[in-house]
C-alpha cells in the first residue's frame, strides 16, 4: 500500500543561481503562451477583481497573467529569489502583483481573504502538505476552490519526454530539465495518495484529473 507523506524534509529551496536559471527556462515564449492559457481556464467564472492567492509562484509568471485577466493576485513563496524576481516580472508587465515572502504551512493572511488559492509545481517539496492544505482552507472564503497543479508520481518516461519536447528547449537544456524532473517524481503524490492527503485535510475531498505528467487536484471549501 503506498504511503501519504503527511511529514517529509522540505527540497532544497531554490535560491540564486538556480533560481535564475529555472525561470529563465519557465519564461520561452511556448510555455508562456500556455501559462496564459491556463490563467484564463483557472479564474474562469471569477468576477473580475476577485481576490487570488499563488503559493509558491516561483518567477511570477502565472501570478502576472492573472493580474492581467483583472484580478487582485497576491503570490508567497519560500524563496527569496524568487520573490525578487516575481516582484520584478510584475513591475514589468504594470500590473499589481503582491508578493510576500513566507511557508505555505504558516500563511501570514487573514481567515476567508481569497477567493482562489492556485499552488503550481511546488506542493510537492512542502515539508508539511496537510498543514499547507489546512492553511488553504482557512484562507479562503466559503465557495472557494485551491487549485493544485503538480507532478504526478505514476508518470511515465514517455509523459515527461513529451513535456520536455513541448517546452521547445535547446538540446542541452533539454536534458538538464529531463533529470530533475524524473528525480522530482519521487517527491511526488500518485492520485490515490493526494486523496488521502485530503481526507486528513480540512477539505477532507477532492477532485483530481490526471494528464501527461501532472496531477490536477480541485479542493473546494464548503459555502
Amino acid at each position: 500500500m503506498e504511503k501519504t507523506h503527511t511529514t517529509r524534509s522540505q527540497a532544497p529551496m531554490m535560491e540564486g543561481a538556480m533560481a535564475r536559471w529555472y525561470a529563465r527556462q519557465r519564461g520561452s515564449a511556448p510555455q508562456l503562451a500556455i501559462v496564459r492559457h491556463y490563467a484564463a481556464l483557472l479564474t474562469a467564472g471569477l468576477p473580475r477583481g476577485a481576490a487570488v492567492l499563488e503559493v509558491a509562484p516561483g518567477p511570477g509568471y502565472l501570478a502576472v497573467e492573472m493580474a492581467r485577466l483583472g484580478f487582485a493576485v497576491t503570490g508567497l513563496d519560500i524563496s527569496h529569489t524568487f520573490v525578487e524576481l516575481a516582484t520584478e516580472q510584475a513591475r514589468l508587465a504594470g500590473v499589481p502583483v503582491r508578493i510576500e515572502q513566507g511557508d505555505a504551512a504558516d500563511l501570514p493572511f487573514d481567515a476567508e481573504s481569497f477567493d482562489l488559492v492556485v499552488c503550481q509545481a511546488a506542493f510537492k517539496n512542502f515539508g508539511r502538505p496537510v498543514r499547507a492544505l489546512d492553511e488553504m482552507y482557512r484562507v479562503l472564503r466559503g465557495g472557494g476552490t485551491a487549485v493544485i497543479h503538480d507532478l504526478n508520481r505514476n508518470a511515465s518516461r514517455a509523459d515527461i519526454g513529451q513535456e520536455v519536447t513541448r517546452m521547445e528547449l535547446s538540446p542541452l537544456n533539454s536534458i538538464l530539465t529531463r533529470v530533475p524532473l524524473t528525480m522530482l517524481k519521487r517527491r511526488a503524490y500518485s492520485h490515490a495518495q493526494f486523496e488521502r492527503l485530503a481526507a486528513e485535510s480540512a477539505f477532507r475531498t477532492c477532485a483530481i484529473r490526471a494528464e501527461g505528467i501532472t496531477l490536477e487536484v480541485r479542493l473546494t471549501r464548503s459555502a
